[in-house]
This record gives structure tokens, C-alpha cells and sequence, in this order.
């Protein structure tokens, strides 16, 4: 258990939250009197148990008008503040805690309103990838590096990244120990392997594809009802991203563009943008032990994992993988989407997170690496509602996976305080492994035999002509799902 003596401060206490704060004070020996919990909702029966024991609860809206002086009654030189809140200007909250040495982590790069006048914005403005690059603006102006702010650093993004590369270290070692390479090239692997030089591992294993796929089987005795929209993690956090463009980081082997691809014009330029919800581009994928659909919604990975796996010579890109989620919801979130899209898209009124009334299932997520020697390789995460509740009780196996990964990063920042901004990338995939695998129910990787097109089959054989590639079965239009197929 790690020693802190300064303050905590806690954005937002829904589902998540509440499953971070017990997991913080398991992993950090300090007192309780030193958190405070912020919400613009009054959370103090979920709290009254921590409330007792010395936690202090402010019931606060943060916004542009505030900020500063909210968060200047509450945090100071040294303390932790913990965003799991949304709709908070990443670009504020980050400028505020460089001035003010606080240490910063949240789960997304947010802005105040991602709602005003996004029908009428070019797609690409209303993609992370447009955050990112005013997050890099806004740093390109600090005379120095400061104290450290770790972003979107969940389950995904953030754990994803790091079963990444221990998925490159996993599929390079089997190579080596099946004798599947020799001589230079086993000993070229070998010094990768060594010198975890990730985006030429990558390169050299061949890796093209790489999903974060995720399929979430936890069931509750409890129907949705009309009207309701039923979720295992934040439900306004899903609606917003799910709603807005489809973003992928886009590979150096793809040979064409899908329909209604838009390209960055500004910055690296490693991502695409599809002008559709993410709710509605769906893909074929995989997670143990099932073959999936899953929906292509934004996450920050597509934009820091295909950059940092980026191979740059002579000032060009010679390789980069596609990278995307590709993520099946429980079977409540599907119900809701669909009601949703009758509704046309606008939000459910009732609103409920799944805890107490699950009664079986589990949330598996992991990197799923493709193209390589073995086809594919899975590695991540399959926890049961069963061993979420034994770690930590009335919480899910979904929150969770994330909990864990704030939790991790959280005892990072405090013993590499003066690091600046910091993604999952930049961070020690073994450290924060160890700190959550026994958070993380079964814990795998493993290569997987299996493509997009394995298990297709046209049902009007002779009359459609689906839209695939026949000689590179790794080209995203095999896994896209569409009107033909």
C-alpha cells in the first residue's frame, strides 16, 4: 500500500466512481478526510457509508464560469483529481492543473458541449481526433513538461493498449519458441522483443488489424421497460460518443476508402472519419469464445495506439494498423439503441445502470491483434459478475475493468509526478498490469484462428454482389457489415 498525504479529489460519482473509491483506498494509505467527492447531483446515500468514515461530499455543477474556483477550494500543489465527470473542457481542466501542479487523470477528452452545432460541422471537427490535436496545441505552449495528466486511461482506451503490447510480446515469443523464425530474423525478433520497440514488432510480425473488441454478456432479472435505456457503464457517456462519427485509426495496407470516409487534413493525419453514428457502422470481430458484431464507436485508442504503433521513415509512414472498437453491448444496451433509433436519437427519458440486479454474464474486452503469422491473438479481460462482486460488492464487471484502470494509473502519477500529458502509451504496460490482473476475473492471450470472412455466408448467393476483398482478407471492408450482407 502506497503512502499519500495529500488530497483527492473525485469528478463525477456515478457507476464508475463508485467503483474506483473503495479500489483507491484498498491500493492508497491515506485518510479519508483527504477525499472529497464532487457531483452536481446530490450523491450522499450512495455515499453514506464513506461519509461516515471521514469522506467529504460537495454537491457542485462545474462549468466554464466556475471551474477555477471550484477546483481552487479543493485541490492544490500536489493533490490528485480524478475526472470521471463528463462535459468538462479537457483542454480547461488540463490548463488549470499545469498551473496549479495538480496531478490529473480521466477516462475521456471531453469538451463543455459536444452537441452545439455538430449536425452542421464538417465530420472532422466533431472527431477526438480535432481534440487531440488542440490538446497537442495547448501543450506545444507550457515552458515545461509539468505535473502529470494521464488521458483516457480506462479499460478502453487504456488497458487496451497495454494488452497490446503484451499481445506483440506474446505473438513474437510463440514465433521464436515454434521455430516459425530463424537465424537473423529470429535474433532481429529477439532484440525487439528486448528492447520493446513496439511499432517495429508490430511491423515485423506483420500485425494489419487490431480491435478492441468487446462483448458484454451480463444479464439482470430486472426488464427494460419502455421508454428506459439500460446500460453497465455510463449511459450520457455512451450516447455521446456512440451518436457522432465512427473514427478509426486508418492502416498503411488498407487499399480504399469506405463510403463516406472523411480524411484529417491537419496534424499526424492517422485517422479516418466516417460521416455516421458509430452506433450504426458495424464490424465483425471476436472475444473468446464467440464471434461478435460490434459497433464501430469513437474511442481515443483509434488515435494514440495507431500512433504510437507509427513506423516513420524519411519523414513518411512505411507502416500503421487499422484500429478500432468494435463493441457488443449487453443485451439491455441493445434494446435501448434500438428504441433509441425509433426515437430518432433522442435519449430516453428513464435512465438505469445495471449493479444489484445482474444475475449472470460477465464483460469480455481485450486487444484483438490480426494479420500476423497466427492469424489472430487475443489478449484482455473476461470477468464474471460473480468475481467483480467478490472484489468489490453492488458493483458490475464492466466498471470494474475501468475502475481498476484509474486506480493503476492513479499510483503511477503519484510515484512519476512531473511527467506532463501522458496516454496509456506512454505508460509501463507491465506496471499497470500487475497492479490490475487481479481485478480482471481470467486473464488471457491467445492466438486465435479466425477471419472476417471465415464464417460468412451470402443468403442470396447469385444475386448480390457483396463488397469484399478476395486477395487481402484484412481489408476493413471484410469486416464492415452492410445492407448486402
Amino acid at each position: 500500500m502506497l503512502d499519500f498525504n495529500k488530497k483527492i479529489l473525485f469528478i463525477g460519482f456515478g457507476s464508475v466512481a463508485q467503483c474506483t473509491l473503495p479500489l483507491i483506498i484498498c491500493h492508497l494509505k491515506i485518510p479519508l478526510t483527504q477525499i472529497t467527492v464532487l457531483d452536481f447531483e446530490d450523491q450522499r446515500d450512495i455515499l453514506q457509508t464513506w461519509l461516515a468514515q471521514g469522506v467529504r461530499f460537495v454537491q457542485e455543477r462545474i462549468s466554464a464560469d466556475n471551474l477555477g474556483t471550484v477546483l481552487t477550494q479543493q485541490v492544490g500543489l500536489g493533490d490528485v483529481l480524478i475526472d470521471l465527470g463528463w462535459n468538462i473542457d479537457a483542454i480547461e481542466i488540463l490548463q488549470w492543473c499545469h498551473e496549479h501542479g495538480v496531478l490529473y487523470i480521466n477516462t475521456s477528452v471531453e469538451v463543455w458541449d459536444p452537441y452545439t452545432d455538430a449536425a452542421t460541422k464538417h465530420p472532422t471537427e466533431n472527431t477526438l481526433y480535432a481534440r487531440h490535436l488542440a490538446i497537442q496545441r495547448l501543450q506545444s505552449t507550457w515552458k515545461s513538461t509539468g505535473t502529470t495528466a494521464v488521458l483516457e486511461h480506462g479499460a478502453n482506451p487504456g488497458l487496451v493498449s497495454h494488452w497490446t503490447k503484451q499481445a506483440l510480446l506474446d505473438i513474437a515469443k510463440a514465433q521464436l519458441a515454434d521455430g516459425t523464425v530463424s537465424g537473423q530474423a529470429a535474433e532481429k525478433l529477439q532484440d525487439l522483443i528486448t528492447a520493446q520497440t513496439f511499432n517495429y514488432l508490430a511491423k515485423t510480425l506483420g500485425v494489419k488489424v487490431i480491435h478492441c473488441s468487446e462483448r458484454d454478456t451480463q444479464i439482470s432479472d430486472k426488464p427494460r421497460q419502455v421508454d428506459e435505456f439500460v446500460n453497465t457503464w455510463s449511459i450520457e457517456g455512451f450516447f455521446e460518443e456512440g451518436s457522432t462519427t465512427a473514427e478509426l485509426g486508418w492502416g498503411t495496407h488498407e487499399k480504399e476508402l469506405p463510403a463516406l470516409a472523411y480524411q484529417q487534413t491537419e496534424g499526424i493525419k492517422n485517422q479516418i472519419c466516417l460521416a455516421r453514428m458509430g452506433m450504426n457502422v458495424w464490424v465483425r470481430s471476436w472475444v473468446p469464445h464467440y464471434p461478435i458484431q460490434g459497433m464501430v464507436v469513437r474511442h481515443g485508442e483509434a488515435f494514440t495506439l495507431s500512433d504510437y504503433l507509427s513506423v516513420w521513415e524519411g519523414g513518411k509512414v512505411t507502416y500503421r494498423p487499422t484500429v478500432h472498437y468494435a463493441y457488443c453491448p449487453c443485451d439491455n444496451a441493445l434494446a435501448s439503441l434500438q428504441e433509441l433509433r425509433g426515437y430518432d436519437y433522442q435519449l430516453q427519458a428513464q435512465k438505469r445502470i445495471m449493479n444489484d440486479e445482474i444475475i449472470a454474464g460477465g464483460d469480455i474486452l481485450g486487444a484483438f491483434l490480426m494479420g500476423h503469422a497466427y492469424k489472430g491473438w487475443w489478449t484482455g479481460s473476461h470477468l464474471s459478475i460473480e468475481r467483480s462482486r467478490q472484489l468489490v460488492p453492488h458493483q458490475n464487471a464492466t466498471t470494474m475493468q475501468v475502475a481498476i484502470a484509474v486506480v493503476a494509473a492513479v499510483i503511477w502519477m503519484i510515484e512519476n509526478p512531473q511527467q506532463g500529458i501522458c496516454t496509456a502509451e506512454q505508460l509501463p504496460h507491465e506496471y499497470i498490469l500487475n497492479i490490475a490482473r487481479p481485478y480482471l476475473g481470467d486473464n488471457l492471450s491467445m492466438p486465435v484462428d479466425w477471419t472476417p470472412r471465415q464464417h460468412y455466408k451470402s443468403a442470396f448467393q447469385g444475386y448480390n454482389q457483396p463488397n469484399i476483398d478476395t486477395e487481402d482478407v484484412w481489408q476493413f471492408k471484410n469486416f464492415l457489415i452492410t445492407d448486402g450482407d
